[in-house]
């Protein structure tokens, strides 16, 4: 039996999202069958963003080797020990809009969202220009990414909720959601 129930961590993760003013989408887990890694995806927005033009992405990465490690000091410990907080999974917050006929100055955003996400939510924004062909003007889509490191041991012990992350990734959907519609119109 496994000593970490990741199917249950990614529900919980979804239920915390939806207390946080999240809305879920869609769920998806992969699983590369060499390596047994997973993958779990969770498509959300705000609640008041519904059918608005702002994606959020959660992913979740689970490297069997780190979930195995982490299991086998679980087992090794004695019955009132706690285990090291030494094995982390990696978890993504992905933001993504439409192509923006009016983007944004990069380096502008990337300081306004840095206040947003603070230190708890470190975000990298980036654009990526793309030409349909050689004579058509570009199209720019608009990305913005936080990776934070998920605690087994605090999942293991119920305690990995992640409220900082939500609520800081609420606000920079908020900012978002704001600025989007003037750069959608150009």
């Amino acid at each position: 039996m496994a000593v970490l129930d990741v199917p249950g961590f990614v529900a919980e993760l979804k239920d915390h999202a939806v207390d946080h003013g999240f809305h879920v989408h869609d769920e998806r887990h992969f699983v590369e069958t060499y390596s047994l890694r997973q993958v779990w995806e969770v498509d959300l927005h705000p609640e008041e963003g519904c059918g608005g033009p702002l994606d959020l992405h959660l992913a979740l990465e689970v490297d069997p080797r780190v979930l195995l490690a982490f299991e086998d000091a679980v087992v090794e410990l004695p019955d009132d020990a706690d285990p090291p907080d030494e094995w982390f999974f990696p978890l993504s917050f992905t933001w993504a809009l439409p192509p923006l006929p009016d983007g944004p100055d990069l380096l502008r955003l990337a300081i306004d969202l840095a206040g947003v996400g603070g230190l708890e939510l470190p975000l990298e924004v980036s654009a990526i220009d793309s030409f349909a062909s050689a004579t058509d003007a570009p199209e720019r889509r608009l990305n913005v990414l936080a990776h934070l490191q998920v605690s087994l041991a605090k999942v293991f012990a119920g305690e990995e909720l992640l409220c900082e992350a939500f609520d800081r990734s609420l606000a920079v959907s908020h900012f978002l959601l704001e600025a989007a519609p003037g750069w959608l119109t150009g």
